[in-house]
């Protein structure tokens, strides 16, 4: 996950970005930390649909399989 400073850094980066053109390592180095930001949120992502299970009205489970697969996945 990305920390604070981090996160920061992103804002900070383009709001620079606005005022002017930022150099090469500026530019490599929020390219860097949103591939950071974006793999943060999918692993998150990732880890809240691993945990999902889906119940019919009947209360019969029908969680996709993609979704079972996923958790028996985690769980090796």
């Amino acid at each position: 996950m990305i920390s604070k400073e981090e996160l920061d850094r992103i804002n900070e980066l383009a709001k620079e970005a606005k005022e002017r053109e930022l150099t090469e390592e500026e530019k490599q180095e929020q390219e860097e930390l949103r591939d950071k930001y974006v793999q943060g949120i999918r692993e998150s992502f990732q880890h809240q649909i691993s945990n999902l299970k889906v119940i019919d009205r009947e209360g019969t489970d029908v969680t996709p399989q993609k979704v079972k697969d996923l958790k028996n996945k985690k769980e090796d």
